[in-house]
């Protein structure tokens, strides 16, 4: 028997975990943050530990599988998204397993634990994408596959685990870009051939399976921050992108348009640092080199006084588009950081909100406030990093699983998943699976 654990994630977007049990061994995909619990407890300044992070629902709540945790063999990460790799640090040691993951998101790990002072006991993989490989179980050895998958982060993945009863499949998040800015395609052959071969049952992204749509390419974000930025009429304004410090295609793309401008590129804060760090530690960004990162509030200060006097000479990339209490574009709001905003500057939103009650509520305030200024607003230069409708409907009849559980949200965001897959000759409670947090199913 086949058990799958949908630990988090499912009832909420965020705090992902699945957790695959076979007769011996167990093996763990994910564990993440969720990601207003974490803005809430950096408000009061808590330091982080596992017994307060699920306190407050932070993390997983991985008791549930208290009972098998002698069984995991190994805990694999599909992508460096905290959503996804930020409750590894709290969480991982209590699972005598190493950790699996591509190179960018293991430096992205490696920041994390360094931010917290922590050094976990259990040995880390870098793989690289599209790499197949073995873990060992009790008594067995099982074929793993890293398949290289787009989405709004470096290097992320789908991954497989073969059993005697055919694949899993885990793939949360993703979308199907065939014209990337930046990193390789999807690899539809891989994934064919395991079609082939049997995918036992899929975990898939659903977010946005309600969106009837095809999610643009990334090459279609590329061309909107081309329009915005290249042509705006009033040049010697301040110009600020803000934007998921995380998106290294986006980034590329912005760098690559400030200098098109003859403007230094200065990137503020530390999550900014964290992960262009972490992209030229993996040896994928050689174009950040020459950008200037400003990471502690005493070099934020000195930078944004530099640019409150010389605006035209800068482009200033940041986070805030979420509103995150303490972020620069936040801080900029409240009028606390040497610079202010007027009616000539250019604020880009390369961005969206991440659909959760809190964030819509924490931006909605921002922006209020960020209006107040009078600067040009541009909403929305950017497209999304998860597959719309059509691509679900694309992705199920490339993998063409026996089992299909929607991912990455409650109700509201995987019912839609079903509704599709019902049209695709899935029934809702035999091959298609709606699950909450905390729940077991057994194939």
């Amino acid at each position: 028997m086949v058990k799958i654990h949908t630990v988090g994630g499912f009832s909420e977007v965020g705090m992902n975990m699945v957790v695959v049990e076979l007769e011996e061994d167990a093996f763990i995909f994910d564990e993440g943050f969720f990601l207003p619990a974490i803005v809430s407890m950096q408000e009061r300044d808590k330091v982080m530990t596992e017994r307060r992070l699920k306190s407050v629902g932070a993390i997983p709540n991985d008791d549930v599988i208290n009972k098998i945790r002698h069984k995991v063999r190994a805990q694999f990460i599909s992508h460096a998204h905290l959503d996804h790799v930020g409750a590894i640090p709290f969480m991982s040691d209590k699972y005598n397993a190493p950790i699996y993951g591509t190179p960018f998101t293991v430096e992205v790990l490696d920041s994390l634990l360094a931010d917290n002072d922590i050094v976990l006991k259990n040995q880390i993989f870098p793989i690289k994408p599209n790499t197949t490989f073995f873990v060992q179980g009790k008594n067995k050895k099982y074929k793993v596959d890293f398949i290289n998958i787009t989405h709004s982060t470096a290097q992320s993945s789908f991954i497989a685990i073969h059993t005697p009863k055919g694949a899993i499949l885990y793939g949360n998040d993703f979308k199907l870009d065939d014209t990337p800015t930046f990193g390789l395609r999807p690899n539809y052959r891989r994934l064919k051939e395991i079609a082939k071969e049997g995918v036992l049952a899929f975990v898939v992204d659903a977010l946005y399976s309600g969106s009837e749509r095809k999610t643009p390419s990334e090459k279609i974000a590329k061309v909107l921050l081309e329009e915005v930025l290249l042509t705006i009429q009033n040049r010697n304004a301040g110009m600020i992108v803000t934007t998921f410090s995380s998106h290294i295609a986006r980034l590329k793309s912005i760098v690559e348009f400030g200098k098109k401008l003859n403007r230094e590129l200065i990137f503020l804060g530390r999550s900014m640092n964290k992960y262009s760090k972490a992209a030229i530690n993996a040896g994928i960004a050689p174009f950040l080199k020459d950008v200037r990162i400003a990471t502690y509030r005493r070099q934020v200060e000195k930078a944004l006084h530099q640019i409150e006097r010389k605006r035209k000479d800068y482009l200033v990339v940041c986070t805030g588009h979420q509103g995150e209490p303490g972020s620069i574009l936040e801080r900029l709001s409240r009028h606390q950081l040497p610079f202010k905003l007027n009616r000539d500057d250019n604020l880009i939103f390369s961005s969206s909100v991440i659909p959760t009650e809190i964030n819509k509520e924490q931006f909605a305030k921002m922006e209020a406030r960020l209006k107040k200024h009078k600067p040009r607003i541009f909403r929305d230069v950017h497209v999304s990093g998860h597959a719309g409708r059509e691509d679900l409907r694309d992705i199920m009849n490339i993998v063409n699983p026996r089992h299909v559980i929607p991912a990455h949200g409650g109700l509201d965001k995987t019912e839609p998943m079903a509704d599709l897959v019902s049209e695709m000759g899935y029934h809702l409670g035999k091959q298609c699976h709606l699950m909450g947090d905390g729940k077991v199913l057994k194939l």
